[in-house]
């Protein structure tokens, strides 16, 4: 018997409190701890990353600095636009540029990442799931896709410092 994937909509957080206010709440410094896991839900890799982040103008910037267990740094500058609709998303090894909506206490991102994957170039679908907890913390979780079929996921806590 096959039953149908549902999907959860921004919609449904729009009541949620706290209200996430990106302006706010991604301003100053922060940190990020967190995990990344293969398609299995097997945890691969452990992180802890510095944000730098703030306004200019009402275009948002966030320099992130990730320290992998394994050593490696990896440096991601996002750039958030307000839109219409929310915001649009972009980062050096984002393809294009993301969408971003935001209702209630949850803000959804999706984008095409570009990883270094085995000495090849890999383009990953990412659906990008925030939620303020508090004043001071935001849960994520962010599911990769390549071809439609989910190759895994990262889940992470963001605290304002």
């Amino acid at each position: 018997m096959l039953s149908s994937c549902s999907t959860t909509s921004i919609d449904e957080y729009a009541s949620n409190q706290p209200q996430l206010d990106p302006q706010a709440f991604f301003n100053g410094q922060l940190s990020a701890h967190g995990v990344l896991k293969d398609r299995s839900g097997k945890v691969t890799r452990y992180f802890n990353a510095s944000i730098n982040a703030y306004w200019q103008n009402g275009i948002g910037t966030l320099e992130e600095k990730f320290i992998f267990d394994d050593g490696e740094i990896q440096y991601r500058n996002w750039t958030l636009t307000p839109t219409t609709n929310g915001y649009a998303a972009t980062a050096g090894d984002v393809i294009g540029t993301g969408k971003a909506q935001v209702k209630g206490n949850a803000m959804q991102l999706n984008y095409v990442l570009e990883i270094n994957y085995k000495g090849s170039p890999l383009q990953l679908k990412v659906d990008d799931w925030m939620w303020q907890v508090d004043n001071k913390t935001l849960l994520n979780e962010s599911t990769l896709r390549k071809w439609g079929f989910k190759v895994g996921s990262i889940q992470l806590v963001i605290v304002k410092k």
